[in-house]
C-alpha cells in the first residue's frame, strides 16, 4: 500500500509530484532562477542610473568653478572693488 499522495499518481513520484520536485517542475531552480532574475534586473537599473548620472556630471553640470567663474563671484558679493576685479580678469585671460 501506498503512503501520501503517491497512490493517485500510480506510484510515480513518490508523492512529490513529477519527479520529486514538488509539483514545480523544476525543483530548487523553480524557486533561485525568478531571485537572480530579479536581483540581475535591479543590479542593470542601478548601473545605467549610475552610468547616465555621471554623464550629466561630464557635460558642464558639475560643481568646479573656474577661476574667473570664483573672481566674478568674489566680485559680486563685494569682496573686491572693480579695479581689482578687472586687473585680476586680465591676468587670468592672459595665462
Amino acid at each position: 500500500m501506498m503512503s501520501g499522495w503517491g497512490h493517485m499518481m500510480g506510484g510515480w513520484g513518490n508523492g512529490y509530484g513529477y519527479g520529486g520536485y514538488s509539483g514545480y517542475g523544476m525543483g530548487m531552480m523553480g524557486f533561485f532562477m525568478p531571485l537572480i532574475f530579479g536581483i540581475a534586473i535591479i543590479l542593470l537599473a542601478v548601473y545605467f542610473f549610475r552610468r547616465s548620472k555621471s554623464r550629466v556630471q561630464s557635460q558642464g553640470f558639475s560643481t568646479h568653478n573656474s577661476a574667473l567663474d570664483i573672481l566674478r563671484e568674489r566680485y559680486a558679493r563685494g569682496e573686491i572693488d572693480s579695479a581689482e576685479f578687472q586687473s585680476k580678469k586680465q591676468d587670468l585671460e592672459s595665462r
